[in-house]
């Protein structure tokens, strides 16, 4: 009987993480389609700025770089057109960067 339980169990949990992961990116898109971000930004095109690909490519896993360029802005990072900075809170802003850089 425990055999069986086990894995059950397992692919359980794993459904779940599935569906708040979903979740998740369904929050950020939402966020991301409230704030200013979407004037400038798409995922797999350049617009103004950076491609959200583009910017997954460069910053690897680097959350806190992208978050902070968030909320402060950047200059000379993707071209010369500076990146604003945006009425975010850190929380939005560590939300937006993970969205982002899921986009690999």
């Amino acid at each position: 009987m425990k055999k069986l339980l086990i894995p059950l169990f397992s692919v359980a949990a794993l459904a779940s993480f599935q569906t708040a992961v979903a979740v998740d990116n369904a929050a950020a898109e939402a966020l991301f389609s409230a704030k200013a971000c979407v004037a400038c930004h798409a995922a797999d095109r350049k617009l103004v700025g950076p491609s959200y690909q583009e910017v997954a490519e460069k910053r690897g896993d680097d959350v806190a770089t992208v978050a902070q360029n968030i909320i402060s802005g950047s200059t000379g990072v993707y071209g010369p057109i500076p990146m604003p900075p945006n009425a975010v809170t850190e929380e939005e802003a560590t939300i937006l960067a993970e969205w982002v850089l899921s986009h690999k």
